[in-house]
């Protein structure tokens, strides 16, 4: 596989390219833990590069825990990147000891090399506004969804826009997942809107991802089987499925059609695929990348290789399972990429 590391998991991760070489951020969380359902309140930054997606080699960790006491001190869970005046930007997700890791708030990190992370001082930047999105205050004992923030800009109006795991307060509780957005001018000052997606479908449309394909827009969001609605399922006439799913639309900003299935992969990359990125390498050259999430009932934690898409028609991306460029196994010190120390 592209990046298997021997002592962590790895899962939900984000891209970005700079000078010829591809950095990978994701999730990872001590295998030692022995049960992978551990992981989320274990969960720090890696970081790694690459100058083809398929051999990796390890940097030191992006981004960990804040100190006891502070609103990111408990686990530090999905983000993006974005440059901007010649600084990266990396918006990512935050839970605390205090709530138990409750309530998911989105933090900002600086970076000029891509390898050395500042957290913000005003942190939090970008909290759920009940206007629009389930709190606390309506979720109760369950926990407030409001993470895994995707980074774009749009030549439209040339704002950046952070597009967010979330829920509506209203209605069924099983068809509340939702594509939260917020658009700010410089990354630090939100203004959150109402959702691109409408409520009904999931329970949690996880790790989005907006890239123009073409003439048009392709929305990815996660979800497991489980989190399906039951409005959905009997429209569909067949259960939910695990994966990651590329909804259409000709606007960035929606209206996007939900598909019936999602992006399938298969061959040379056994096991179900999940938190799935669209990678643009040129033109006419897209990938896709996902971590794999469980073969065979077993929970793996490692991303995939490259994989070439094939669109079938406007609603159906179908993944390669033939790896592009050299095979991948574990991360280890072959990339020619040149990092800052």
């Amino acid at each position: 596989m592209a990046l298997r590391l021997a002592d962590k998991w790895v899962w939900d991760f984000w891209l970005a390219h700079d000078a010829g070489c591809h950095h990978v951020f994701y999730l990872q969380a001590p295998r030692a833990l022995g049960d992978p359902d551990l992981r989320h309140h274990n969960a720090t930054v890696g970081h790694a590069v690459s100058t083809d997606l398929t051999d990796w080699q390890t940097l030191p960790d992006a981004l960990h825990p804040g100190p006891s006491g502070s609103w990111d001190d408990l686990a530090i869970w999905t983000g993006s990147v974005i440059q901007h005046r010649g600084l990266w930007h990396m918006l990512y997700t935050g839970i605390s000891t205090a709530e138990a890791g409750l309530v998911q708030r989105i933090g900002l990190a600086v970076s000029s090399d891509l390898t050395h992370w500042q957290k913000d001082p005003r942190n939090p930047v970008l909290e759920a506004d009940p206007r629009w999105y389930e709190t606390r205050a309506h979720a109760g004992s369950r926990q407030e969804s409001w993470r895994d923030p995707y980074l774009v800009r749009v030549a439209e109006d040339g704002l950046f826009h952070a597009l967010l795991s979330a829920r509506v307060p209203t209605g069924p509780t099983d068809g509340a997942g939702v594509v939260a957005h917020a658009q700010s001018a410089d990354l630090i000052s939100w203004e959150i809107g109402p959702p691109i997606t409408q409520p009904g479908e999931v329970a949690q449309a996880e790790v989005p991802q907006l890239v123009r394909i073409g003439d048009g827009y392709k929305l990815l969001v996660s979800c497991h089987d489980k989190d399906h609605s039951l409005l959905r399922r009997e429209r569909l006439r067949e259960p939910g499925q695990t994966g990651t799913f590329a909804l259409s639309s000709a606007s960035p900003f929606g209206p996007f059609q939900f598909p019936s299935r999602p992006i399938r992969t298969a061959g040379s990359q056994p096991g179900i695929g999940y938190a799935g990125k669209l990678v643009k390498l040129g033109p006419h050259d897209t990938r896709f990348m996902c971590f794999i999430l469980e073969n065979n009932g077993e929970f793996v934690g490692e991303l995939s290789d490259p994989l070439r898409l094939h669109r079938r028609d406007t609603n159906t991306v179908t993944a390669d399972a033939k790896p592009v460029g050299s095979v991948g196994t574990t991360a280890h010190q072959s990339t020619h990429c040149q990092v800052a120390g």
